[in-house]
């Protein structure tokens, strides 16, 4: 089957595949153009999955799998598909090639499709086993983790056993699976879990618009990606996420590739995804968004959104652990983790290496990262601490409402420091903490190694 897009074309085009009866395996490979464009305009790229013959409809009843561009072939069948696919029936009835062109040239976009239809018998499907819930743990204590890994199920490189080897290397307790738009990868996981390693299951959904890890659902939960923000859908998918147990979490809100950018707000968020993959622009960027919502998230007397950092690996030398979110849980399940997560009872660290321990404290009073310190009135005397570890020769900055109030020296070359400073409820509304690298020129910050969230500060008259 051939075809071509022109630019302009919808997002995703359903080509028709009649299978009759006695269909054991569809095979679908293809090919496009990709003539030359001028410079700074993009060039074709298209992607592709399938759905079988309980058809197109959002939400997904029919879906079958997504490669998206990873991938120039693949196969069904009923015991087994290509990675990014889902074993199951061959039902006779219209099937759908679904094509998504990521970017067309100004030429256009002319693809050539294949499918083979393959007579025989069926097969059987095996019964999918998924990682447990729960590893051994250290009861209360702080947890670290990296919830946004790509494996060869989408368009990493890695296979679950490779990513699984990596995290516990980088001294991770948990991670949690995000291939893109497909949950075909979850029960490859169970083999991988074990007592010192927690694996959650999940999706990054890739939208038009933005992206967002569907972090910790139940496992074999799909989540719907074929929409943008003008469409007003967004919510019924969040809705999908919460329920079946997991968070939302927009992933990189302004990340440079097409289509990265966040469009769709954050009031279904339940955390936001700061820090993504080695410090860049687009994370500081990101940092500057975030600590304004904190701001309006004060004045407006409602809810924050708590931050989170994850490493985006694909493949070598992408390092899984760079950086990770360290949380405060009661143990170690997906439960206790993902309450955390959503409490803010956490901080991103660049490695295993760097360990912080933040409070804010008043009157026999404590507080740490996510929890609110209440003070007698709003001249009550705050001491704001932060002790740092594996951080030679980074800077320890106290940031408030007001911006960053307090430097602090480079700390020795061993690593390790303690910087206090004070405050009131009158002058800081919040605290947070970074740790900082050393600057290569002049006012610019520094990369990041560490950040926590915010220590809230409030009167108990303000109740």
């Amino acid at each position: 089957m051939r075809g071509t897009l022109p630019p302009g074309s919808p997002d995703y085009v359903y080509v028709p595949v009649e299978v009759p009866p006695g269909v054991s395996e569809v095979q679908v490979s293809y090919t496009y153009d990709k003539p030359a464009v001028p410079p700074g305009t993009p060039g074709n790229a298209l992607d592709i999955g399938l759905f079988d013959e309980r058809g197109t409809g959002l939400g997904g009843e029919g879906f079958r799998g997504w490669s998206g561009g990873a991938r120039t072939e693949f196969f069904v069948r009923a015991d087994d598909a290509t990675p990014g696919y889902l074993p199951g029936p061959i039902r006779p009835g219209t099937w759908h090639v679904v094509l998504g062109p990521y970017t067309v040239a100004p030429q256009g976009l002319s693809y050539e499709l294949t499918v083979t239809l393959t007579h025989g018998e069926p097969g059987g499907t095996p019964e999918p086993v998924y990682p447990p819930a729960r590893a051994k743990g250290r009861g209360r204590a702080w947890y670290r983790g990296d919830c946004h890994l790509h494996s060869w199920y989408s368009d990493g490189r890695r296979t679950p056993a490779e990513i699984a080897s990596l995290a516990r290397a980088a001294g991770l307790d948990f991670i949690n699976s995000s291939d893109h738009n497909t949950h075909s990868s979850h029960p490859h996981w169970a083999p991988e879990a074990g007592e010192d390693l927690l694996i959650m299951l999940g999706e990054e959904v890739t939208t038009r618009n933005g992206h967002v890890l569907a972090l910790g659902t139940d496992p074999g939960t799909f989540v719907d990606w074929r929409y943008r923000a003008r469409d007003r859908r967004f919510g019924r998918f969040a809705d999908r996420i919460r329920e079946t147990g997991g968070l939302v979490v927009p992933a990189h809100p302004h990340g440079t590739c097409v289509g990265c950018g966040w469009k769709f707000g954050f009031g279904e968020a339940d955390a936001v995804e700061v820090w993504n993959g080695p410090w860049t622009p687009d994370d500081e960027v990101t940092l500057a968004e975030w600590d304004n919502q904190l701001v309006r998230s004060v004045r407006e007397g409602r809810g924050w959104l708590p931050a989170m950092g994850n490493s985006d690996a694909h493949r070598d030398p992408d390092t899984v652990g760079l950086p990770q979110t360290v949380v405060l849980a009661d143990d170690l399940t997906r439960e206790a983790i993902l309450e955390g997560i959503r409490a803010g009872r956490s901080y991103v660290a660049e490695s295993r290496s760097v360990s912080l321990a933040f409070t804010a404290s008043a009157d026999g009073q404590v507080a740490g990262p996510g929890e609110r310190l209440e003070v007698v009135d709003h001249d009550t005397p705050v001491t704001v601490r932060l002790e740092a570890t594996g951080a030679p020769r980074c800077t320890i900055r106290f940031v408030t409402d007001q911006g960053v109030l307090f430097t602090s020296e480079p700390l020795p070359v061993a690593g390790s420091g303690v910087a206090e400073w004070r405050t009131t409820a009158s002058y800081a509304t919040y605290v947070r903490a970074e740790l900082r690298h050393e600057a290569a020129v002049g006012p610019v910050p520094g990369v990041m190694a560490a950040f926590t969230n915010p220590v809230f500060l409030a009167p108990v008259t303000a109740r």
